[in-house]
């Protein structure tokens, strides 16, 4: 019998109270088999020293968070946000994933140009994708839920996420599926088949729709099995468009966050296999 956990991988976010030690060990604990890892710790803890502490585990890296936030109008600042983004592409090679996961930035302060700032996200991508993919790595644009235009991110839509990745070549610029900011989109099954027909999906991720949402709305991601997204629908619609790769649960919960992190990652497994593969 195949283990159940193969495709399974825990979002660093998930359980951010762990110390990178400590999520190593009770990913091995527990028989996790990846894990996405998000920049700011990774740099706390050290990339060389990370990229080492999860290869000598042999844990995989699932995904690199994150990317993006190009949607700035001052030339400086446009700059900065390039130069960041070409070292989360080096970070992203020497932990050893082939995929970071973009958030694309939301409206510059006084602006209301949605379709401006959708195009420079595209700008950027055309000088990121070549230097991305010469370094193994694919950029995953994730549509965020429209409630983050404004501030996050402006691509809200997996049609406005593939309107974009589909101007390069799919190992430069694919997407991220992720049911949190999806599951209310009744086109987005058509999407996911679309993204797959390309080999667009590089990434596929998990979170519950909980409410009421906090204030602020940033932390309201819920566990799996706690709200209204039915899961083994959406990963039915991915694995019918092709995908067969990790499956990243990433939850940002300040309850979850004050809770022992080894109970909380002992408890996703097990929403995981009771939600997604049942």
């Amino acid at each position: 019998m195949s283990n159940p956990l193969e495709r399974f991988s825990i979002n660093q976010m998930t359980v951010r109270q762990l110390s990178m030690p400590e999520l190593v060990e009770s990913c091995l604990a527990l028989g996790v088999p990846g894990v996405g890892l998000w920049r700011e710790p990774v740099q706390s803890y050290g990339l060389d020293a990370t990229a080492k502490l999860v290869r000598d585990a042999g844990l995989a890296v699932t995904t690199l968070c994150r990317g993006g936030f190009f949607t700035a109008i001052d030339p400086r600042e446009r700059a900065r946000a390039l130069d960041d983004n070409r070292a989360a592409v080096d970070e992203a090679a020497t932990l050893g994933t082939d995929t970071l996961v973009l958030v694309s930035g939301g409206l510059p302060s006084g602006s209301k140009d949605l379709h401006g700032a959708r195009e420079r996200i595209a700008d950027a991508l055309g000088e990121l994708g070549p230097y991305a993919a010469a370094r193994g790595v694919r950029l995953a644009i994730e549509s965020l839920h429209p409630m983050y235009a404004a501030d996050r991110c402006v691509v809200s839509t997996l049609a406005q996420a593939l309107d974009l990745a589909e101007r390069f070549p799919a190992d430069q610029v694919g997407v991220t599926v992720d049911t949190y900011h999806i599951w209310w989109d009744d086109t987005a099954p058509d999407q996911i088949a679309r993204a797959g027909a390309t080999g667009r999906i590089h990434t596929f991720q998990l979170a519950d729709w909980t409410t009421p949402l906090p204030e602020g709305v940033l932390n309201g991601r819920g566990q799996i099995g706690d709200g209204s997204i039915d899961m083994r629908e959406w990963r039915g619609y991915v694995e019918a468009a092709g995908y067969s790769g990790p499956i990243e649960v990433e939850l940002f919960n300040d309850a979850l966050w004050a809770r022992d992190g080894r109970e909380v990652l002992a408890e996703t497994v097990g929403r995981f296999v009771e939600h997604v593969l049942r």
